[in-house]
């Protein structure tokens, strides 16, 4: 009998881990400067569930008072894929500070030009959609609103914003983005160059506590933006950080390292390492997120906004490679 009860639960664990998969179509960013597939990141893309790519265009920033677009993309003949391109545009907040009706029509006519040129050059297919992805405050959210409005005016497009957590709890201050659709980036949850024993990508109980409300957020469509990619974080003897992109836990395994904990270690000898130049003393703690992170903010999300596509960030084989999607 109890071989049965066991039996039973791990049965009906199956079928709510299967049902919670097919619920939930996923896919992923792409947010790299140069559009370039490898073998991995190839057959990840392939196994994914919804259609589209969020694929980063460029970013838009001011440089001594006028808008320049910044790290625009460029193409391998690797890019190849099936999926409907969605075009993603950061906004820096700094942009939209004391900008004009008219700074607001050149940006939005800008963005749809360039979006609509590097289509065209590289025979992109892309979605009848622009996503943009700002930081926005209570400082700028009025003028970054006209934006919005103005940049479905004249691209005759589907725009969509991302939102960030502090944007969820404090909307009141912040706004609601006068779009049909948003993308809720459930990562960044502390800052990494802070001193916190947290996980600075994804606090879970952070999370939760922003979102606690979230059912009542004006925007019903609400699709997710779930973190895969990880980092680790050198502190040097003055207690400064810096980070290093892409690093795990199963990287810190070095006899030049003494482990202080699970995910973190001290460099016993000056040295060239992850591509820079640490000193004996630093420390380095890896940040990266499991599968039951994961699981635990689905299954929270899911009491909330029953439906929802994941889109996964990002798209790249040192952060696809052995994952459970």
């Amino acid at each position: 009998m109890k071989n049965f009860k066991i039996l039973f639960l791990c049965s009906l664990f199956l079928i709510v881990s299967c049902s919670r998969k097919e619920n939930h179509p996923y896919t992923f960013y792409y947010w790299k400067t140069r559009l370039k597939l490898d073998n991995e990141e190839k057959k990840a893309l392939g196994k994914a569930t919804a259609p589209y790519l969020y694929t980063r265009f460029f970013d838009v920033d001011k440089v001594n008072g006028k808008f320049q677009p910044v790290a625009v993309i460029t193409k391998d003949k690797s890019f190849q894929t099936d999926k409907k391109i969605v075009p993603t545009v950061f906004i820096t907040n700094q942009a939209l500070l004391g900008i004009s009706a008219d700074e607001i029509k050149f940006l939005a006519e800008s963005i749809h030009h360039l979006v609509q040129k590097k289509s065209e050059e590289y025979h992109l297919s892309i979605n009848n959609e622009i996503q943009i992805d700002c930081d926005w405050t209570a400082g700028t959210r009025n003028d970054y609103f006209k934006f919005l409005k103005e940049l479905k005016r004249i691209s005759g497009k589907e725009i969509t914003c991302t939102l960030r957590l502090h944007q969820v709890k404090d909307k009141k201050q912040t706004g609601i983005p006068p779009v049909e659709k948003v993308y809720l980036m459930c990562y960044s949850t502390s800052s990494p160059l802070e001193n916190s024993d947290k996980n600075s990508i994804l606090d879970v109980n952070i999370l939760k506590s922003y979102l606690s409300k979230l059912e009542d957020y004006p925007v019903k469509k609400i699709e997710v933006a779930l973190p895969i990619y990880s980092w680790g974080i050198v502190t040097n003897h003055l207690g400064k950080h810096k980070l290093i992109n892409a690093l795990s836990k199963r990287d810190l395994e070095n006899p030049n390292f003494r482990k202080r904990s699970d995910h973190e270690i001290e460099v016993l000898k000056d040295g060239f390492y992850f591509g820079s130049y640490l000193n004996k003393g630093f420390t380095i703690k890896a940040e990266e997120i499991s599968e039951e992170q994961l699981e635990d903010v689905i299954q929270f999300l899911q009491k909330k906004i029953p439906h929802f596509t994941i889109i996964y960030y990002q798209l790249d084989s040192k952060f696809v490679l052995d994952q459970k999607f």
